[in-house]
């Protein structure tokens, strides 16, 4: 009895462990990016670039512990066809994700930005609908009401709201949007089950090749006739590190907890964000129409993450009975 309940609160703490390390490496990274982009230290004012880099770094890190040292296994299955037609467009929609909401951080404080990113489920359900994916409901058209009101009213609350800030913020979510969806139609209708570490040893490069391309035409010009900026190289290699580190928890946090886990993990980190930023930068200035729009939405977020992992759930349990029922049919029907 006694081991029993030693080992349970030995998973209880690591559980709880991984999920603060999930929140506090969410978190910082947000800071990290901002004060990378921002910082008149580091004077690196290269959006596009610095997502470039992640991605390179991540795309090599993930080879050499995977392929060199074997530390981490990959997933198998993947062929040249599943790359081409699923993975490329998910790492394309990755990349406009990462490039787009770090550049929003160059325009918009980093509490407006998380407030902004609330709408997620309203670009997620509304695609999926047109997807064919998702169901229109009363219960969701209140939802996604509730979601849209909650951030209409925080973005009212701004008091220096930057248009341009908005638009790429508003970008990124749909980029990320647009991945989840196809996540959804070409990874998981292809029976391909890919960890976390899969998808970014498949991912990472190609995203790296999407954001390279609009680098050069973008980007290298400017840093090329911009003599004042400066390559930080241990400042960057921390902040790409940190960026691998994150994900690598996210795996964690989903390998030893659930999905609703994860999900309300990432409001509690949402909250942290946006009060911490409150203190750590001047651009900040977080009114109560802010804050009450905010937690409006984060209501409705809190619904829709309820009201998925319920239709998870149920759709779990009607694969298991179908996944019986093909086995008496087949018996009645030699029995004929």
């Amino acid at each position: 009895m006694a081991d029993r309940a030693r080992i349970f609160c030995k998973d209880e703490v690591l559980t709880y462990s991984y999920l603060l390390l999930y929140i506090a490496l969410s978190s910082g990274q947000i800071f990290f990016n901002k004060w990378v982009l921002s910082s008149k230290e580091i004077n690196f004012p290269y959006p596009l670039g610095l997502t470039l880099l992640h991605m390179i770094f991540s795309s090599v890190l993930c080879f050499l512990l995977t392929k060199v040292f074997k530390i981490l296994k990959v997933e198998e299955g993947m062929t040249t066809e599943i790359y081409v037609t699923s993975v490329m467009p998910i790492g394309a929609m990755f990349a406009m994700t990462l490039w787009l909401g770090n550049t929003a951080y160059m325009y918009i404080s980093v509490a407006f930005a998380q407030m902004l990113k609330a709408i997620m489920p309203v670009a997620v359900f509304i695609l999926g609908v047109a997807a064919g994916l998702e169901v229109m409901s009363c219960r969701m058209l209140l939802i996604m009401s509730v979601i849209s009101f909650g951030v209409l009213v925080a973005s009212y609350g701004e008091l220096n709201i930057n248009w341009i800030g908005v638009v790429y913020q508003m970008g990124g979510v749909v980029g990320e949007a647009l991945r989840l969806i196809f996540m959804e139609i070409f990874v998981k209708r292809k029976g391909l089950k890919l960890n976390p570490i899969s998808v970014m040893f498949y991912v990472s490069p190609c995203s790296a090749l999407c954001l390279f391309i609009p680098w050069i035409f973008l980007e290298k010009t400017k840093m090329e006739a911009d003599a004042s900026w400066n390559f930080p190289v241990l400042v960057l290699t921390l902040n790409s590190l940190c960026t691998f580190a994150l994900n690598l928890s996210v795996f964690l946090v989903i390998t030893h907890t659930s999905a609703l886990t994860i999900r309300v993990a990432g409001v509690v980190k949402d909250w942290v964000v946006v009060l911490i930023s409150a203190l750590l930068f001047a651009d900040t200035k977080l009114t109560v129409i802010n804050l009450f729009g905010y937690a409006i939405a984060i209501v409705g977020v809190a619904a829709y993450n309820n009201h998925k992992l319920k239709k998870e759930a149920s759709r779990g349990s009607t694969e298991e009975s179908e996944s019986s029922q093909p086995t008496v049919t087949a018996t009645s029907s030699n029995s004929k």
